[in-house]
């Protein structure tokens, strides 16, 4: 790939910024599409008792960085000193890092070599039998249910807590050309219902460029929808992605 590469970056959030930060840092030239944003729940929306009753949790799993802020500002309202009871898991790094600034906790985090997927978090040995364990597990409106479905079936009494939406959007008139067109060098998305969203918007030179994805599932999924030149990085960090969006390059 030349230093002038168009990639784009789908990821919303703080993970998308630090996405192009890095991407930027490698000679790539990142382009942020406009297809979705995190938008924190109304307080009138969200189920307060799993908050009030915090500390009558012992597994507590936080699933993305945002989830993790949103969860900083709530329990803030609530406990002014949190409770011991609970440990902490996150789904990745920068959940870990926005948790441990926020409340002051360290999170238990998967196995880097196995990627930040829910997969690699519930290979845990710690999470290998729950029985009777009450388990919080907290993120957005939707999303997928293996995480909270897998505790349950290794013993634990699962609740799931959101508290952010993902509000989709039609890209802008130039991001829609890109799309249309294929007029990009490869591309990156880490959700499977982003990847559900942004297809609609896809033609036929899009589906043939490269699409690097952040876990096989993710892989499978694009295969189904007609994306012919699949890529899967070791994980969803800027650092894994980077890697892959070079490797690329080099084939």
């Amino acid at each position: 790939m030349s230093a002038a590469s168009r990639i784009l970056v789908t990821r919303p959030g703080e993970g998308g910024e630090r996405l192009v930060k890095a991407l930027s840092e490698a000679g790539f030239a990142p382009a942020r599409p406009a297809l979705i944003h995190l938008q924190p729940l109304d307080i009138d929306e969200v189920k307060r008792t799993p908050l009030l009753d915090v500390d009558q949790y012992d597994v507590v799993v936080v699933t993305s960085p945002f989830a993790a802020e949103c969860l900083v500002e709530w329990l803030d309202r609530y406990w002014p000193q949190l409770p011991q009871g609970p440990r902490f898991y996150a789904l990745g790094v920068a959940t870990a890092a926005t948790l441990y600034r926020g409340l002051g906790v360290k999170a238990s985090v998967p196995d880097p070599g196995l990627g930040m997927t829910s997969e690699a978090l519930l290979a845990m040995r710690s999470l290998a039998r729950l029985d009777g364990q009450r388990a919080l597990v907290v993120g957005g409106v939707g999303g997928r249910q293996a995480l909270a479905q897998t505790l349950e079936a290794r013993g634990a009494r699962a609740t799931k807590l959101a508290l952010y939406r993902r509000v989709y959007t039609a890209p802008d008139t130039t991001a829609a050309g890109w799309l249309a067109t294929g007029d990009f060098t490869a591309m990156t998305v880490t959700s499977g219902e982003l990847l559900e969203h942004l297809v609609i918007w896809c033609g036929q030179a899009a589906l043939n460029k490269p699409l690097i994805v952040s876990s096989q599932r993710l892989a499978t999924l694009a295969d189904t929808m007609g994306f012919a030149s699949l890529h899967v990085a070791q994980g969803a960090t800027p650092e894994a992605l980077v890697t892959a969006v070079q490797e690329v390059g080099d084939t």
